[in-house]
């Protein structure tokens, strides 16, 4: 029985209720290491409202909160968790998504790793990615992901804090080389967020999916 299977049902948090969802454009939200999937919810009220927002909450638990696989730099940390992780996440968007016209992906800290992970391994399955103060992994050529097919067309914001003490220099790195070569990249940097989100990230954010999604 492999890790995905023994994982939970999916727990999702929704900005809209069930009878309101159909027909709108969904905007699926990953949240990083240790929170919940009630951390980045808020954030659909400051968001286009044109979206159903569904937040899910990532399938290990860890302390008082989830993760969706071990820390790159620990021991259990493997390639093959982060494709068991992207594998519920993907099962879980295939089974709703057909009421929906297009599916975009918002994913903080390792929600980003989370987010381009899912665009690698579906390249046109997504109208569009935001990563926030995150980072792409290191996939090591495996033929799952399949980069190779991201020309560049799919669009995906970053925006990040130069002074993030969390995100590691080589992350950085490896992800600026990833994105210049294979998305079509809006990078904004802050000052004074941190590793966090602010203000006015989120209304970039939502200059950016009004243009690169709702009007598209």
């Amino acid at each position: 029985m492999t890790e995905a299977e023994v994982f939970p049902a999916p727990v999702v948090l929704w900005s809209h209720p069930e009878d309101q969802r159909d027909g709108k454009p969904l905007l699926v939200l990953l949240h990083g290491y240790g929170a919940n999937e009630q951390d980045l919810l808020s954030l659909a009220d400051l968001l286009p409202g044109d979206f159903a927002v569904a937040s899910v909450r990532a399938p290990i638990a860890m302390g008082p909160g989830f993760t969706w696989f071990p820390l790159t730099a620990s021991i259990d940390y493997s390639l093959e968790r982060v494709k068991a992780a992207s594998a519920y996440v993907l099962e879980w968007i295939d089974a709703i998504r057909v009421g929906h016209p297009s599916v975009t992906l918002l994913g903080f800290s390792m929600g980003m790793a989370m987010a381009t992970t899912l665009l690698r391994q579906r390249p046109t399955d997504f109208a569009a990615v935001v990563g926030l103060s995150g980072f792409v992994v290191d996939a090591d050529g495996d033929p799952t992901f399949r980069d190779d097919e991201l020309d560049g067309t799919v669009p995906m914001f970053w925006g990040r804090d130069q002074q993030d003490p969390v995100i590691t220099p080589d992350k950085i790195d490896f992800t600026m080389a990833w994105v210049r070569k294979h998305v079509k990249l809006t990078k904004v940097l802050y000052t004074g967020m941190w590793h966090g989100i602010n203000q006015q990230e989120i209304g970039h954010v939502g200059e950016f999916l009004t243009h690169e999604v709702l009007k598209k």
